[in-house]
Parts: structure tokens; C-alpha cells; sequence
């Protein structure tokens, strides 16, 4: 069973990993020197996208697609690498998975959103993500494809986390009242993906986050507080001077429910709070 990942970094990378201890083997696409490196080192098998008939090849033993890259002025880059080559392929994953961001929801006030909200991207990056579903469920409907579209916040883990932040320097708390966000360890999306494989739904639509949205203040104190270090010191949001896509960032805020994929896939994250994930990374050395 092979895992093609385009776009490989934290998530895939997770994904790859989860799927080794099941037999999984994965390839995936590159864009420069490092990248074709990284996945080598991981035990994958790196795809130039510019070799078209390694790439037909690596496709016709796809039984699962992960698609990270994040879109761009004229979409998602892998809709022009990858279905014409799936074509060409003349066999198609049984699952193909679409990460998207919670920011198509854009700013509910503090509110929840569930799948079926209606969608209000504020940003230019999270109208490209309302596009790139939305253009990767039109393939999926033409090409018989089962694609399924999951929608994620912030995504942490080791080496990625409020502990990086803090023992570099550039952890703040800033002070919003009433700002909450959702968030992931990344382990819980690959276990969410990996539920989803097992239970392929096409055209499906899943939030994968934790069960506590919490304000990032709150956050980076308590992470400062495992690692015995004084939290940074209060700040607040108009007097912060944030550039403009921190802002962007501080400009929503809302609660993501995880109710469907914990009803459709029986999925549910070990790291419910960010407490629990940050313990575990802090456990593990990170």
C-alpha cells in the first residue's frame, strides 16, 4: 500500500509515519535539493514532477493521496501537476485527501462552526482554500474519485509548539478579551486521516481540531509555566504592532467543533487540550 503525499512537511510527514507501522510505504513530490532529501531520509521514495513518467508510475500504485501544498493566485498547484497524470495513470487512489484551513470560516465572534456553517473566508489565503475545495470535490465528482476535504487550525507538535517559541525568544502573550482559537497535535490530524482511509467518504467534509479552544495567551503560559521558565509578560493586542498577517490571524476568532469525524470516523484526538499535547511533548524530549 503506497502514500503519495504532495507537498511534504509536518503533516505528510506525520501521515507517512503513522501509516509505516501499518505496512505503508509512501512517495512524494519535491521542489528542491532539501526537500528531495528529507523525504530519502524517511524512507520515501522522492517524485520529480517534472518526470512525467515517473510520476504516471508512482501514481498507478497510489491507493492514497495527501494534497498540503496551500493554493495560490491561480489555485491549487496540485490540480495542473497531478489529475492529468492520473489520467494518464488510468488508476486512481481509493482515498484522496484535501487539507484546508478552519479560516474559510472566517471570524464567528467567538461562536462554533460545524461543516455545514455557512463559509465567510476574510482573508485572501482562506478564499483560495474556499476555492481549492471546492475546484478538488468538482474533480472528485468527474473523475469518480473519493474525495474528502478536511478542514484544520493550528497545527503543533514537537518542534513546532509554544516551546520553540519561548526558548527562542519570540513567544508572546498577546491580550485579545474574548479571543479563542482551535488547535491540533499534529499525531491527533494523522490519526484523523488515518481513520479517514479506513472509512473513505467521498465528498466528505471533516474538522479535525482538539475539544478546548483557548486563547494563545493562555497557551504559551502554560507552556512556559512546564518548562519553570516566567511567562512573557502581558500584552496587548493594539500595542502589539503585529505585522499584517499576525493580524489577519487575530482578526477571527472561533469555536471548531470535531463532532462529525468523532460520530463518522470514530476518531478521537489522545491530545483533547493543549495541555495534554504539550505535556507529551515535553515527555518526549521536545
Amino acid at each position: 500500500m503506497v502514500l503519495f503525499v504532495f507537498g511534504y512537511g509536518f503533516s505528510g510527514r506525520a501521515l507517512a509515519r503513522r501509516l509505516a507501522g501499518e505496512g505503508w510505504t509512501f512517495a512524494a513530490s519535491f521542489r528542491s535539493p532539501e526537500g528531495r532529501a528529507a523525504i530519502e531520509a524517511d524512507g520515501g521514495l522522492p517524485v520529480d514532477l517534472a518526470d512525467r513518467p515517473a510520476l504516471v508510475q508512482a501514481l498507478r500504485r497510489t491507493r492514497a493521496l495527501l494534497l498540503t501544498a496551500p493554493p495560490g493566485p491561480e489555485g491549487c498547484p496540485g490540480l495542473e501537476a497531478l489529475v492529468g497524470p492520473m489520467a494518464e495513470a488510468g488508476a486512481f487512489p481509493d482515498w484522496t485527501g484535501y487539507l484546508s484551513t478552519t479560516g474559510v470560516y472566517g471570524d464567528r465572534r467567538g461562536g462554533w462552526v460545524t461543516e455545514t456553517s455557512r463559509l465567510a473566508a476574510q482573508s485572501i489565503e482562506g478564499a483560495r482554500r474556499v476555492g481549492a475545495e471546492r475546484d478538488w470535490l468538482e474533480v472528485g465528482r468527474g473523475m469518480g474519485l473519493t474525495v474528502t476535504v478536511f478542514r484544520l487550525p493550528g497545527i503543533y507538535g514537537a518542534g513546532r509548539s509554544a516551546f520553540d517559541r519561548l526558548r527562542e525568544g519570540r513567544a508572546r502573550r498577546i491580550i485579545a478579551p474574548g479571543q479563542v482559537f482551535s488547535r491540533i497535535h499534529v499525531d491527533d490530524l494523522a490519526s484523523g486521516l488515518a481513520a479517514s482511509i479506513a472509512r473513505p467518504r467521498a465528498g466528505g467534509v471533516y474538522n479535525l481540531c482538539d475539544d478546548e479552544p483557548a486563547a494563545n495567551s493562555d497557551v504559551v503560559d502554560y507552556a512556559a509555566r512546564l518548562l519553570g521558565m516566567e511567562p512573557p509578560p502581558e500584552v496587548r493586542l493594539e500595542e502589539a504592532r503585529l505585522p499584517p498577517a499576525a493580524m489577519r490571524f487575530y482578526a477571527e476568532s472561533k469555536r471548531v467543533s470535531n463532532a462529525r469525524a468523532k460520530a463518522e470516523l470514530g476518531w478521537r484526538p489522545r491530545y483533547p487540550t493543549y495541555r495534554e499535547g504539550l505535556r507529551a511533548i515535553l515527555a518526549a524530549g521536545g
